[in-house]
């Protein structure tokens, strides 16, 4: 499963990014999981199975839906789950929608 995370700069989110693939290592699952800035995005989402932005990024949840054409979920991090690093809250956010 690639799994795409939108932010502004992508530097935020590649910690967040380090800890989801902890956990899904830890988890046995296969997953590609990448950040990117929101003026990389559109190149990075072709084979995407879940896009999550970041709470910083919401503003571009229409954008981004629109970009994908419905083909993929796009959903929002909640801000709480993202200042906390919670990896492993994630994951299972991601997993939940590209399942």
């Amino acid at each position: 499963m690639k799994i795409v995370l939108v932010c502004f700069a992508g530097m935020s989110t590649s910690l967040l990014v380090t800890k989801m693939k902890k956990a899904a290592e830890e988890r046995g699952l296969q997953v590609q999981i990448e950040a990117v800035s929101t003026a990389d995005m559109r190149e990075s989402l072709e084979g995407a199975q879940v896009v999550l932005l970041g709470p910083q990024a919401r503003y571009m949840l229409g954008e981004v839906r629109e970009a994908v054409d419905g083909a993929v979920p796009v959903e929002v991090i909640d801000s709480k789950l993202y200042g906390a690093m919670g990896g492993a809250g994630v994951l299972d956010l991601a997993m939940s929608l590209g399942a």
